[in-house]
């Protein structure tokens, strides 16, 4: 049975055809860690462990390297450490382990190989260096930057033009670039930021550009040109696109990876996430309502390229579904098998929707074996214990919220506002986010909530 992939660089889904079947290998942008991984994060982790199952699956466990690399240098990190008054190394340390502990309970396996950023200066630096020697970066005003116009088809990931890219994009402004699509390998640190001495003779201590870092680290560990190259869809313009430019102008290469695969945006409840809204959520939070492999399940129900619209009501449908199937599963005394129709659909660039509807199929042809053991291939326990203790917290979370919404409901119907904001002030104090509108389909106004714990 054949494995195809949709590939964003030639936009088609091919089969896959692996450089190596003994030696198949898979690259996918890790966290920047300086704060909880919130649930869009969450997406990608899930996704490319479905996938690194499936190529184990495919070609054998040992026949697999999957590189997942953490950020640990960058702006954002510094200003935390400088917010919170600690040092970098003490954000980065408990993030890492924050972030690790979070998506255990998401059911993925450890990639064979997770990367630092800061474990790999060397390996950036020298390859700075050879972008500037073979003319496609130089060196300005202790920044080296590389030359766009240097790499005559860049912008083909993301099928853009120069002049659409620049136009789309917030490019920074300086002095030093010679264009203004030009973009950062290296750049002076600050005081109290993280340096070390800089590569093209620059005398002042510096630091890598984001864009360089998974170059290095993909070359470091999977050489010039590699099988398999994911991420989510924000990526594509401009931190992708930049690392091909990278690597195959460094490496002289017609592509860094054969086949770039992005999964699509993640709102919640139909809007954009964001902290303004206060729609901001991280697994970690979650967690504490919901076991992870209800949230891993509820990611998996819409494909991956599709944008997936996070929301409550999702959470609970995918909680009682996965209960029904875990339920028959675990009757089940063996391992099980997975069922070929399951496996086909996995091996169809990961048609998650209709492993979905064929497991409904397996449900009402009491098929316990072939349910354990298609979930059991895509990450889960089957184990009715791992869904109930959690799920009793959230079922009484519900139990207290309802009354509550119905009070305040009618309290708005009466036209009494002052019981109606105390029944809302209620609700925020237990951690409760309420939100009102038209029902799409009655058109009569309904209060939906949402824990925030």
């Amino acid at each position: 049975m054949d494995l195809q992939l949709y590939n964003t660089l030639s936009r088609t889904k091919d089969v896959f055809k692996p450089m190596d079947a003994k030696n198949v290998s898979m690259y996918v942008c890790g966290p920047t860690v300086y704060d909880y991984a919130h649930i869009g994060n969450a997406r990608p982790i899930i996704v490319f462990d479905v996938l690194f199952r499936m190529l184990r699956h495919k070609y054998g466990a040992d026949h697999v390297k999957y590189v997942r690399n953490i950020t640990d240098v960058d702006d954002k990190i510094n200003a935390r450490a400088a917010r919170e008054g600690i040092s970098i190394q003490d954000v980065t340390k408990r993030t890492i382990e924050q972030f690790h502990k979070d998506i255990s309970a998401l059911g993925v396996l450890p990639p064979t190989v997770e990367p630092r950023a800061t474990e790999h200066i060397e390996e950036m630096k020298a390859m700075i260096e050879q972008l500037v020697e073979s003319g496609h970066a130089y060196s300005a005003d202790d920044h080296v930057l590389f030359s766009v116009s240097s790499m005559p088809d860049y912008g083909k990931l993301s099928n853009r033009t120069v002049e659409e890219m620049e136009a789309g994009a917030r490019v920074e402004v300086a002095d030093y670039k010679r264009d203004a699509m030009d973009f950062v390998l290296w750049k002076p640190s600050g005081e109290g930021e993280p340096g070390w001495s800089s590569p093209c003779g620059i005398a002042a201590d510096g630091r890598p550009g984001w864009h360089i870092e998974c170059s290095a680290m993909a070359e470091k560990h999977l050489g010039d040109v590699f099988d398999i190259h994911g991420g989510g869809v924000d990526l594509v313009f401009p931190h992708h696109e930049n690392e091909i430019a990278q690597s195959r102008c460094a490496h002289g290469s017609k592509v860094m990876a054969n086949v770039w695969m992005h999964n699509g945006f993640l709102q919640v409840e139909g809007e954009k996430m964001s902290k303004s809204l206060g729609n901001f959520i991280t697994i970690h939070e979650l967690l504490k309502d919901w076991p992870g492999e209800v949230l891993r399940f509820n990611m998996l129900k819409t494909h991956y390229r599709q944008p997936i619209d996070w929301t409550l009501k999702g959470l609970e449908e995918a909680h009682k579904v996965l209960r029904d199937f875990y339920k028959i599963g675990h009757s089940h005394s063996g391992e099980g098998e997975a069922h070929g129709e399951i496996v086909e659909a996995l091996y169809d660039d990961l048609n998650t929707p209709w492993v979905r509807a064929i497991l409904s199929k397996l449900k009402k042809e009491n098929n316990p074996g072939a349910i354990k053991g298609s979930l059991k291939l895509m990450g889960f326990s089957v184990d009715p214990a791992m869904l109930e203790a959690d799920a009793s917290v959230s079922a009484g979370v519900a139990d207290k919220v309802a009354p509550l919404i119905d009070a305040r409901l009618k309290a708005r119907a009466d036209k009494n506002w002052a019981e109606a904001d105390r029944i809302r002030d209620e609700l925020v104090e237990m951690g409760i986010t309420i939100k009102d509108g038209k029902n799409p389909d009655s058109g009569e106004m309904e209060t939906t909530w949402e824990m925030k714990r």
